[in-house]
């Protein structure tokens, strides 16, 4: 294949493809060196997570190859069904005998060899539902609350659907990329804060009402008054932290994986990292997923100048959800926000994460493609001079 059949295949970003494949390998690479003693000693075989990740990276592949040739028009016709079908989902997922319980939550649906978290999907699902409905609905989303209503409504059966699982972390992302989508829409501001303050007065009283959530909000303030109960995994996670230094103490020779801290290849992959590799990679990876939201937000606004607002949305969402889930996997793992389990996009162990993620880029990468390769009409030129 030469280059300019390279080239016919794909128009999109060079610079966000180089990103979100630098992310794909490091995150192969932290998953082989976190995991190969929990397979080791779990399963009989230490590259047990290293192969199954690399199964779903290939599906996630597959799934952003999918997304990418797919026009937007398309996404934004079957957004309603995609969305119907992420509801079944979260209400199969609940059926006794059909879920699978994981640490009392049951969030995950048995497929065969692998498992889907309909969490996942649904965040996809509703990205893809809300960019089309704040597009059909610009003027009444705008200036009148009877266009917000619809909305809060499915996002609120969403959010118990969530809890239900219950699912604390996906409930946080799937609100917050609403509500930043809807300020971004010019939905007026009291209607945001009046929405805001309901939103939080419920998690406040689900924080209350849940001994292990409260318990999980004050551990984390000094997790050093309980090293070996509730502040155990944030003082093992410091722990990594402070022992990386500088430079690290090199792949695979991190100590905090050695059981040590839970769910070092999960929730808590970014410690390991940083154990591993030290300040310098600690930030060099912090710089990658700020370079990655930067870049998608920089689109959404050409995007938008093109007037194509269906896409500027989901540009938009997509980069509130990276930002929103790298933000609190990383604040989780150095002490900086409550111990919560939200996977790390691109990094972390999670098939239904990374494919979802993989397939959101794909359609980054496919309107990055599809409206900012040509050139821009006679006239947007000629609006671009005026302003």
């Amino acid at each position: 294949m030469n280059h300019a059949t390279t080239m016919t295949l794909y128009r999109g970003d060079p610079l966000l493809l180089g990103i979100w494949a630098c992310l794909l390998c490091i995150g192969l690479v932290a998953i082989a060196s976190a995991s190969i003693e929990y397979g080791d000693f779990h399963f009989g075989n230490p590259w047990y997570h290293t192969s199954r990740h690399a199964l779903y990276l290939a599906l996630g592949v597959a799934a952003a190859a999918v997304t990418y040739m797919t026009p937007t028009h398309s996404l934004q016709r079957f957004s309603p069904w995609l969305l119907f079908l992420a509801f079944g989902l979260l209400i199969l997922v609940m059926m006794p005998g059909i879920g699978r319980e994981v640490n009392g939550a049951q969030r995950w649906l048995p497929l065969g060899p692998l498992t889907i978290q309909p969490s996942e999907f649904m965040k996809f699902a509703l990205l893809l539902y809300v960019a089309g409905y704040l597009v059909r609905q610009e003027e009444a989303v705008r200036y009148r609350w009877q266009g917000l209503a619809k909305l809060m409504g499915i996002l609120a059966i969403v959010a118990v659907l969530l809890l239900a699982e219950p699912d604390f972390g996906a409930t946080v992302i799937t609100v917050g990329m609403v509500v930043g989508l809807m300020f971004i829409a010019g939905a007026k501001l009291q209607y945001i804060g009046a929405m805001l303050v309901a939103v939080g007065m419920a998690l406040a009283a689900l924080v209350v009402s849940a001994p292990y959530r409260l318990q999980r909000l004050t551990a984390y303030q000094n997790p050093w008054d309980d090293p070996f109960g509730s502040g155990f995994q944030l003082v093992q996670s410091l722990i990594a932290f402070g022992r990386g230094e500088w430079f690290g103490v090199g792949l695979g020779n991190s100590v905090q994986k050695l059981f040590y801290l839970p769910e070092a290849h999960t929730d808590f992959v970014f410690s390991i990292w940083a154990e591993e590799t030290g300040l310098v990679g600690a930030f060099a990876l912090i710089l990658l997923f700020v370079f990655l939201i930067a870049r998608i937000l920089r689109m959404a606004w050409q995007v938008a100048e093109l007037d194509h607002h269906y896409e500027a949305y989901v540009c938009f969402g997509a980069a509130l959800m990276f930002a929103g889930q790298v933000f609190i996997n990383m604040g989780a793992s150095s002490g900086l926000l409550p111990t919560k389990g939200l996977t790390l996009p691109f990094v972390s162990y999670g098939g239904s994460s990374l494919i979802i993620n993989c397939a959101l880029l794909g359609i980054v990468l496919r309107i990055s493609s599809q409206h900012l390769t040509d050139k821009p009409t006679p006239s947007v030129r000629t609006r671009r001079q005026r302003s």
